[in-house]
């Protein structure tokens, strides 16, 4: 194993010992300190990243607890929460926010790095429809997951062009094309080129044509990321 290695399974092993639930004080003690400096969320305390898609909808990078009841305070319902629920320390400090605030927790999964199945966007869809604003969508940093999501929100929901739905994936939610979540806006192109052919909206072309596996491969072979 070469030194790299071995640093890189001591990171791992640490973040992971600090990564715990929250059933004792000093989990929680550790939660927080993974929270605070592994996930980031010491940059959050006063980057949101928080910026409105469309009427009742916002998008936003994992907002604190503080974050959360001004969010109540606003007239906030609703959080739709793209990292998924799996047992994270982050993913559970949130849920304990939202019922502590009486804020309803919606979940879906998303990836930034790599094109998502035709379900993950489904389920998103499905959310969309049954979430109750206002609400705010949020990732970890609100720039990838959070800036697709917004896109697909303004495609369906709001009918908006191709176009217009781009501009939600650009450096100004410090979303960056050239790395490896330029496979968002691969989609994106891949989609506008089709319904120019075609005219196939987007909803009808993710259940009847989307292929994130071919989707992928073709944004590695043709794009080479800076990172």
């Amino acid at each position: 194993m070469t030194v790299f290695s071995r640093l890189k399974t001591w990171e791992a092993n640490l973040r992971a010992s600090y990564n715990t639930d929250l059933s004792t004080p000093e989990n929680r003690r550790r939660a927080h300190i993974y929270n605070l400096w592994f996930d980031h969320a010491i940059l959050r305390t006063v980057w949101t990243n928080f910026f409105e898609v469309a009427p009742g909808v916002w998008r936003s990078n994992h907002p604190t607890h503080r974050r959360f009841e001004k969010l109540k305070a606003m007239g906030f319902r609703s959080v739709l929460n793209l990292r998924g629920s799996g047992g994270a320390a982050h993913y559970l400090t949130e849920v304990e926010s939202c019922e502590k605030l009486g804020l309803t927790l919606v979940n879906v999964t998303l990836h930034a790095r790599y094109a998502a199945p035709r379900e993950d966007i489904l389920t998103l869809l499905e959310a969309f429809r049954q979430i109750e604003k206002p609400f705010v969508m949020h990732c970890k940093s609100g720039a990838d997951r959070a800036g697709f999501a917004s896109a697909i929100w303004l495609l369906v929901m709001e009918g908006r062009p191709v176009s217009e739905a781009r501009r939600m994936l650009s450096f100004k939610y410090v979303h960056i094309r050239r790395s490896k979540t330029g496979v968002l806006d691969h989609i994106l192109d891949v989609y506008e080129a089709r319904q120019a052919e075609t005219g196939i909206g987007f909803e009808e072309w993710v259940r009847q044509e989307y292929d994130n596996e071919a989707l992928q491969r073709e944004f590695e072979a043709t794009y080479k990321p800076w990172f």
